[in-house]
């Protein structure tokens, strides 16, 4: 076999190579159309511990998460421990009361779980930061939405009181 030959030989194994592993990285990775749309809708995020407005953020994420994988058994206690974690003792009781009297979530003054959330600093004063958390809850061109304002703990970032707002 002359040189030519296998180096057009090896080009053709190298290109059928990678064409064969651009083919199957998004199959192997989960990806089909729904997951790309999906992925594509949030392309970076980040974060910073030390801010209140983010760790309000970071709460709401991962306890909308949770609330809505009623398929999930570790989803119930999550959710518990995520309130345990990010809420102070007295905003604990004060969801609990909301909860009892209302028979809805008092994290999300609601009885289902939103589709998107928005969270936005507004203020901050005498040691807390107050967040505006903007739920919506359905998609189209006029979805439904509700705010809550929630302050935060400087010293802690722990939510000290969470309002509806409308």
């Amino acid at each position: 076999m002359s040189v030519h030959s296998r180096k057009t030989l090896l080009a053709a194994v190298a290109l059928t190579g990678g064409l064969t592993l651009a083919a199957v990285t998004p199959a192997l990775a989960g990806t089909t159309a729904t997951h790309t749309t999906r992925a594509a809708a949030g392309t970076t995020a980040q974060g910073d511990p030390r801010n209140a407005t983010q760790h309000v953020a970071d709460f709401y994420g991962a306890y909308i998460d949770t609330v809505r994988a009623t398929d999930d058994k570790s989803a119930g206690p999550a959710a518990d421990a995520l309130r345990r974690f990010y809420l102070s003792a007295a905003a604990q009781k004060k969801v609990a009361a909301f909860e009892k009297k209302e028979h809805a979530d008092g994290i999300l003054f609601a009885q289902n779980v939103p589709v998107k959330w928005q969270v936005a600093y507004t203020g901050s004063g005498a040691g807390h930061a107050t967040s505006r958390v903007t739920l919506t809850w359905s998609d189209g061109k006029h979805p439904q939405v509700s705010r809550i304002d929630v302050q935060s703990d400087l010293r802690t970032l722990k939510i000290t009181d969470l309002k509806s707002v409308g």
